[in-house]
Parts: structure tokens; C-alpha cells; sequence
């Protein structure tokens, strides 16, 4: 009988913590993005989200596996943001009514879902495409490419990659669309 490894014998603690940072590495850009719209002054923003990384860490345990750590994470800042008028520590010029602070919160939280499935919408649709028409795409919108390089590497004048281009980016507008429109109904 093998002897165990005592170092393979997994922390439930160190897995959670695991677990949170990686969910924190994946949402922290969003996260940060929506706490800096909703204030004024991007030195209270970064406390805000200080305290909202602490409250989030602390409160771990309570968030369930499987749903969104994104609009979770929001809940938490959103009320981080909100105590933190309250305190009146550092009030704004104008202050905004709590009310009118959370439809704020509200249309935030509605753009970057409906950004969310566009972008899922995006990557399928990429997924679709012809490989020479993705390998295009690819070379002009993610590695910077100038249409001179990617017409001397696909061999196609100027003139026809634009062309190629344009075909592809209507074919992609119309497949989100339709993915957009299916996931609606």
C-alpha cells in the first residue's frame, strides 16, 4: 500500500482562497470599471474597491458556486460605494441621491450584460468563419497588422483585403445579431 503524501491532501481554506483570486483576477477590470463610473474621485474609487475586495474576500463563503462572482462582486460594491457617501468623509460637490445612484448602478449593470453577450455572441461567430477569414480578422484586429502586411502575407492587393474586411465584419454584425435575437426569444 502506497504511503500518502501529506502534501497531497488538499486545504479546503487554501482552495477557497485559490478559488476567490482567480475569480478576482478574472472580474477585477469590470469590477474596478464600475466602481470608478459610479464616483467622482478615482482616489476614493480605489478605497472603495479596497474595501470591496476585503468585504467580497470575507464574505467568500457566502457566495454560491456556479453563479455569476461578477454581479456579486457588483451587490457588494455598489453597497461599498453607497456607505461610503453616507459616511460623509469625503463628500462631492454635488452629492447624487442614493436612489439615483443605484439606477445608475441598475443601467451599468444592464450595458456590461448586454456588452457580455455580445462579446459571447462575438466569439462564436468568430468561431464560424472560414479559418482564412478568422486568420484575417485576427491579423488586423488583435495583432495590429496594417493592411499593407496582411495583403503581402494572404497575397491579396490592398484593395481586396479592405474588401474582404468589410465582408467579414457585415458577416459578423449579422451572425451577432442573429445569436442576440435567439438568446432573446
Amino acid at each position: 500500500m502506497p504511503k500518502s503524501n501529506p502534501n497531497d491532501v488538499r486545504n479546503p481554506e487554501t482552495d477557497s482562497a485559490e478559488e476567490y483570486l482567480l475569480l478576482l483576477n478574472e472580474h477585477e477590470q469590470k469590477l474596478g470599471v464600475y466602481v470608478h463610473a459610479l464616483v467622482n474621485s478615482p482616489e476614493d474609487a480605489e478605497d472603495i474597491l479596497q474595501a470591496c475586495r476585503l468585504t467580497m474576500w470575507k464574505k467568500f463563503d457566502s457566495f454560491e458556486r456556479g453563479t455569476n462572482f461578477l454581479a456579486w462582486g457588483r451587490k457588494i460594491a455598489l453597497h461599498q460605494v453607497l456607505n461610503h457617501r453616507r459616511s460623509g468623509k469625503r463628500k462631492p460637490l454635488h452629492a447624487t441621491d442614493p436612489e439615483v445612484l443605484e439606477a445608475i448602478a441598475a443601467e451599468i449593470d444592464r450595458q456590461s450584460d448586454a456588452l457580455d453577450a455580445r462579446s459571447l455572441a462575438l466569439r462564436d461567430c468568430l468561431q464560424r468563419l472560414p479559418e482564412s477569414q478568422r486568420q484575417t480578422i485576427l491579423l488586423r484586429y488583435y495583432e495590429d497588422a496594417e493592411i499593407g502586411e496582411i495583403a503581402s502575407e494572404t497575397n491579396r492587393s490592398e484593395g481586396a483585403v479592405y474588401q474582404l474586411l468589410s465582408r467579414i465584419r457585415s458577416a459578423l454584425n449579422d451572425c451577432i445579431s442573429e445569436r442576440l435575437a435567439q438568446s432573446a426569444s
